[in-house]
């Protein structure tokens, strides 16, 4: 059962391609039926003498046929296009969804998937699941015509109707089961590969500059190789599936055809619709089969599809820039709103990961507490009202910078972007670019230094109007001039905005913006 349904335009849609399909499907067994009586009559015409012919209207049924192939055709061309935009339409909508679904959990409870991961189901899945939409009409269009092929085959007699009908009922189990029997376990390993070798190829990307910089590339290249043979064996095995149901098809129209033929007691051109019409009817079941070979893939699709779907609707609203700010504890320090704060300690103290913790990105390890509530009884949305965070390795979108400061709250004017960027010590940088905030950057920053990400990244955060900053390394990277700088704005901004502040820094400079140290080692391990 597909639990992904459609909405009443795609429905209407999809009814619209049904009725295309019919059409077509009609259209093809009326021209082959059609073209086996004018050959044969043609024929015995010709046969029987110039008289025979002078008396054989051609001109009737050669009009009919021309005009039944442009109806197959149109009918065709009208079943791809409406089944097309019917799965493109349903898909773009279930993308964004499952996306919007995926990016609302507590990432401290979400399910662990992967980069590579999350793209094979979003997009390869969700393309297993378009293809079943597409094929749909397909499935009752045939029954539709197999019907007609069976009305016409009764001309030559009850037989062969009869024949024809038991024919045409036992072929969609036969088709099931050898596409069963071929595909079943070939579908499952594909997608599990193809998991795989999205997961790694997003992993590789992340770590170019290393595999440039140690020349890695031929253990990658032969790692990725490596990966990629069970996904091409697995592949390869639905291609001879495919062309073993195909092959199936083929042999069971010869047999119904044969069977028709014998069983008839018609005369010739009469014998030669029905048999001809027998053919296009099995024919015309290829939608069961391409549907039978299908199935196991678009199986394997849902089943992975149905993590995200299962998943809770949006857990809240956007977190609103107006929140109330609430005081913290960390351990036995009770900090107030405003409140600025540096955490200091040694290297793999824990000091990120308790960022991380209070900005709802990891399961907290010490005693945090958001106004006397445990940060893991705390909802994501909570956290997101209280918090922004200006991480250790900044993480910007594919997009322009734009774009990456909107991600801030909604409604972000350009004044404030431009006041941000003053603010991180960037609006030079953007303002020397040709396109400046419209400027293109990739997931890895584009032309942007580490340090100008960063900034980026600070900007941002600036921007979200939370009660609480969350700083870590701010100044990593920078030189000595601009990162006092940088110090003495952010300063600024803190005292204009009443903002509270969480910093983690190696650095004295940034220390500076803090009115207290915590020892990470003094608050207590749960």
């Amino acid at each position: 059962m597909n639990p992904f349904p459609l909405a009443a335009p795609e429905r209407r849609t999809l009814r619209q391609a049904l009725a295309c399909a019919a059409i077509a499907g009609l259209a093809a067994i009326l021209l082959l039926a059609l073209s086996g009586w004018f050959l044969t009559g043609a024929a015995i015409a010709g046969a029987a003498g110039a008289g025979a012919i002078a008396v054989f209207n051609y001109l009737i049924p050669s009009a009919a046929i021309r005009g039944l192939a442009i109806l197959r055709t149109a009918g065709r061309y009208g079943e791809r296009l409406l089944s097309h935009q019917a799965a493109l339409t349903a898909m773009a909508d279930l993308r964004g969804r499952l996306f919007g679904k995926l990016a609302a959990q507590d990432s401290r409870t979400a399910p662990d998937l992967a980069g590579g991961d999350a793209s094979a189901r979003l997009i390869g899945d969700i393309e297993a699941l378009e293809d079943l939409i597409v094929r749909r009409p397909g499935r009752p269009a045939s029954l539709v015509a197999a019907i007609f092929a069976v009305a016409l085959v009764a001309l030559a007699g009850w037989k062969a109707a009869l024949a024809l009908a038991l024919l045409l009922a036992a072929l969609p189990p036969l088709l099931t089961l050898a596409a069963r029997r071929l595909t079943t376990g070939p579908a499952a390993e594909a997608a599990e590969a193809l998991g795989a070798l999205r997961t790694a190829f997003v992993d590789y990307a992340a770590a170019r500059p290393e595999i440039i910089a140690y020349g890695l590339a031929p253990r990658v290249a032969d790692t990725i190789a490596e990966l990629s043979r069970p996904l091409d064996r697995a592949r390869a095995a639905l291609a001879r599936g495919d062309g073993a149901v195909a092959g199936l098809l083929a042999g069971y129209g010869a047999v119904t055809a044969a069977v028709i033929f014998a069983v008839s007691d018609a005369s010739a051109p009469i014998r030669a619709l029905a048999l001809l019409a027998a053919a296009a009817a099995v024919e015309a079941m290829a939608a069961f089969a391409r549907t039978a070979l299908r199935q196991a893939s678009v199986a394997q699709g849902l089943a992975r599809l149905a993590t995200l779907a299962d998943l809770p609707e949006d857990l809240a609203p956007p977190a609103p820039s107006d929140a109330v700010a609430r005081p913290i504890a960390l351990g036995s320090h009770q900090l107030a709103p405003g409140t600025r704060v540096a955490i200091t300690g040694i290297s793999g103290s824990g000091k990120t990961r308790l960022i991380e913790a209070l900005a709802g990105l990891r399961a907290p390890v010490h005693m945090l507490a958001l106004d006397g509530i445990p940060i893991e009884q705390c909802s994501a949305h909570a956290l997101r009202s209280q918090f922004a965070l200006a991480p250790q390795d900044a993480v910007l979108i594919a997009g322009s910078v734009a774009d990456n400061l909107r991600v801030a709250r909604p409604g972000v004017t350009e004044a404030a972007m431009h006041a941000a960027l003053y603010a991180a010590c960037l609006e030079t940088t953007i303002a020397a670019m040709p396109a400046g905030l419209a400027t293109q950057i990739a997931e890895s920053g584009g032309t942007l230094s580490g340090g100008e990400r960063k900034r980026l990244a600070l900007a941002r955060a600036l921007l979200a109007e939370r009660p609480w900053l969350l700083l870590d390394e701010p100044s990593e990277g920078l030189d000595s001039a601009t990162e006092s700088e940088l110090v003495a704005r952010i300063d600024a901004w803190l005292a204009r905005a009443s903002t509270g502040l969480l910093l983690v820094s190696h650095r004295r400079a940034p220390l500076a913006l803090a009115s207290q140290q915590i020892e990470i080692r003094d608050l207590s391990i749960q």
